[in-house]
């Protein structure tokens, strides 16, 4: 997939936004994962916005679900270390895939003046995806970091699909047609050169 160069990447009206960066997806019920790198960009990202006094708009999942790891009275509903808000940084709370359904998301961010929400997180294929495909159909110019996303192996009819195919086919769909894939370095590149 083809990566914008940092000098050319628009970084007027932005928020990161990293998706379910919780706790509960280290529990091996998930299975196997790719990405073992992603927290850390995380974080570099979310320090990156914080001294650039850009906005952070945090989204945390309340699963409803038994069992899940990621209910509101289990530990895995924790933030993971490096990825907590700060004081004053916005966390939409949801309980389905979408950011936007059932919050207060998108008013949020149409009063921040976002144009260009940038997305992280967990995970490529559900969350991030799904948040994503709705911010572009709402009108937002959504960019995914590709490299700051994960997800997990997958199974259908008794075929298991990989990790990190699945990362990658999730990003190929949301390229073009509902946001722009780029990477970490690109973006914090990008935020070097604002100071």
């Amino acid at each position: 997939m083809p990566y914008r160069d940092y000098e050319t990447l628009d970084l007027d009206r932005v928020a990161l936004v990293p998706i379910d960066v919780q706790q509960g997806f280290d529990d091996e019920q998930w299975g196997d994962r790719n990405n073992p790198d992603a927290e850390r960009h995380i974080g570099e990202l979310i320090e990156a916005f914080r001294e650039a006094d850009l906005p952070v708009f945090h989204v945390k999942h309340d699963s409803t679900e038994r069992g899940s790891p990621l209910r509101p009275d289990r530990p895995g509903n924790a933030f993971k270390p490096g990825a907590e808000p700060k004081d004053g940084e916005p966390v939409i709370t949801k309980e389905v895939n979408s950011a936007f359904i059932g919050t207060d998301f998108e008013m949020r961010l149409r009063e921040a003046g976002i144009r260009r929400p940038i997305f992280v997180g967990f995970t490529t294929d559900h969350c991030v995806s799904t948040t994503t495909r709705m911010a572009e159909n709402l009108g937002f110019e959504p960019f995914v970091v590709g490299d700051a996303c994960v997800t997990h192996d997958r199974k259908l009819n008794g075929t298991r699909y990989a990790a990190e195919q699945n990362h990658r086919i999730a990003l190929a769909q949301l390229s073009e047609e509902f946001a722009e894939i780029i990477e970490t370095a690109t973006l914090l590149a990008a935020l070097e050169t604002r100071h």
